[in-house]
């Protein structure tokens, strides 16, 4: 009886763990560049005496759905959308390098390139610093290009280059900010010449509301029959106690 009860406990906390997973990837439905979340459990045998009739369930994986989002244009100068495999580089306080496909961009007081979170975007010679009063350019390699106001449509200053990287999907881990870094102990990624950016767009979360909403469905009803069982437990232990104490 009691292996029953902690099978149903185990197989419950894993449900609430799942429908935790759910519940944020529809929370981030319209969060810029968001990469949906995925669990994956499997079932473990629970080893003792007698048969091996109960399993017990168990995290196999925690990942990131890696397919894109859909681009959506918005004609800012400084959004701008990854198209197809790749990743924004940031640096953060610590000197490391993160990664995300977040694309609004914005300019800090100082005019300092940074991410819609205020950290600095890596560029491929250093910081990127935009002057006040002009008109940015993002071209598709990430070059970012300023043309003073007042001045012919050919006159255009380079100010940087926006780091573009892509390392392998399984080299990635999401971090507790949502951001990517690099599982394998290496520092940064290096750059990605292959890696091309849309300008005037952003991507938009790639989580799909419906599959979500039929997902947490069938939790709750998985939830449900989890407690039916523990139900089923507790009064059969008390159809055994009025057994035995009639004997």
């Amino acid at each position: 009886m009691d292996r029953l009860i902690y099978t149903v406990a185990s197989g419950t906390k894993h449900i609430l763990d799942q429908q935790a997973v759910v519940s944020n990837n529809l929370a981030n439905v319209s969060t810029t560049g968001f990469r949906a979340q995925m669990d994956s459990f499997r079932a473990v045998p629970v080893l003792g005496q007698g048969l091996d009739t109960r399993v017990m369930v168990t995290n196999d994986n925690s990942g990131s759905d890696m397919s894109s989002g859909a681009l959506q244009v918005t004609g800012r100068d400084l959004d701008v959308a990854i198209k197809g495999k790749g990743w924004i580089a940031l640096q953060m306080p610590d000197g490391s390098e993160a990664y995300t496909r977040n694309g609004a961009l914005q300019t800090s007081p100082n005019g300092l390139l940074q991410s819609s979170g205020g950290l600095a975007v890596a560029g491929e010679g250093g910081p990127i610093t935009i002057p006040p009063d002009a008109s940015v350019m993002i071209g598709a390699d990430g070059t970012v290009a300023t043309m003073p106001s007042g001045t012919p449509p050919a006159i255009s200053t380079v100010l940087g280059k926006i780091k573009l990287v892509n390392p392998p999907d399984k080299d990635l881990v999401r971090g507790d900010d949502g951001l990517f870094r690099l599982n394998t102990g290496a520092p940064n990624a290096p750059a990605d010449p292959q890696v091309t950016v849309a300008g005037g767009a952003l991507e938009g979360s790639n989580v799909n509301p419906v599959d979500s909403m039929v997902a947490m469905i069938n939790l709750a009803r998985s939830f449900e029959t989890q407690m039916s069982l523990l139900k089923n437990a507790e009064n059969n232990a008390a159809k055994a106690s009025q057994i035995l104490a009639l004997s």
